[in-house]
């Protein structure tokens, strides 16, 4: 599975979403961008902006509101803030297209790279061996995370990573491949290429239970042998 291509601003890459071609013996297992959609609900929390200011017009209005005018008048002195939370929807809903359109994911048979960075292009190149674990967060419509716990000796800047870290993870930061379609299946395959690349036995990984509720699954088969 290969991520499509957006226009010519990448062109230059020896191999689009890396540094430098692949040595001869690994190969592309996956690759993909962030849906935009959902990097706009999860991590712009579009839905939490709308109410934020859905209160704040409510607000305006109850404080606007004098009974010998009516409802109406308090409406019109409070109507100015409909433009200014359209505006701020666009310019979240604006940087999450742009996040997803810059964003490049990619498994190989030896690593997974993250280029990232709408302005300035950033690669992070993270061999399995500097993986300590893979946690799946999966969400509703098949949506999901993939958070990539390294070693404890390797450290990437959260501001660095943002916002393709684990939330909440400022001191010790964790790289995360956010909000992927089929977001189980890329799951599957990192822990697929992992177990080749450690030669161990594939281990069986849980079925899903349910789409509409958040799971957590670990795909760290190659616990082992990286940490060792």
């Amino acid at each position: 599975m290969k991520a499509h291509h957006h226009g010519h601003e990448h062109e230059l890459e020896p191999e689009y979403g890396l540094p430098e071609r692949l040595p001869e013996q690994e190969r592309i297992v996956w690759q993909g961008s962030p849906s935009a959609t959902a990097l706009f609900q999860r991590v712009f929390h579009a839905r939490g902006l709308v109410v934020y200011f859905s209160l704040l017009m409510a607000l305006r209005v109850a404080l606007a509101y004098q009974p010998e005018q009516g409802l109406a008048a308090a409406l019109r002195e409070a109507s100015w803030m409909i433009p200014v939370a359209g505006l701020a929807l666009m310019v979240f809903g604006l940087i999450a297209w742009l996040i997803a359109r810059t964003t490049v994911y990619t498994i190989t048979t030896r690593r997974v790279v993250m280029r990232i960075g709408i302005v300035l292009n950033v690669t992070f190149n993270l061999p399995f061996k500097r993986i300590a674990s893979a946690d799946l967060r999966l969400g509703a419509s098949g949506v999901g995370d993939i958070a990539l716990t390294l070693v404890p000796e390797d450290k990437i800047a959260f501001l660095h990573l943002w916002p393709h870290a684990k939330p909440w993870t400022v001191a010790n930061p964790v790289p995360m491949m956010r909000c992927l379609p089929a977001a189980e299946q890329v799951g599957r395959l990192l822990h697929q290429a992992c177990a080749q690349w450690a030669g161990r036995p594939l281990a069986s990984t849980p079925a899903s239970n349910s789409r509409d509720v958040e799971q957590h699954r670990d795909y760290s088969g190659h616990r082992e042998v990286v940490n060792g």
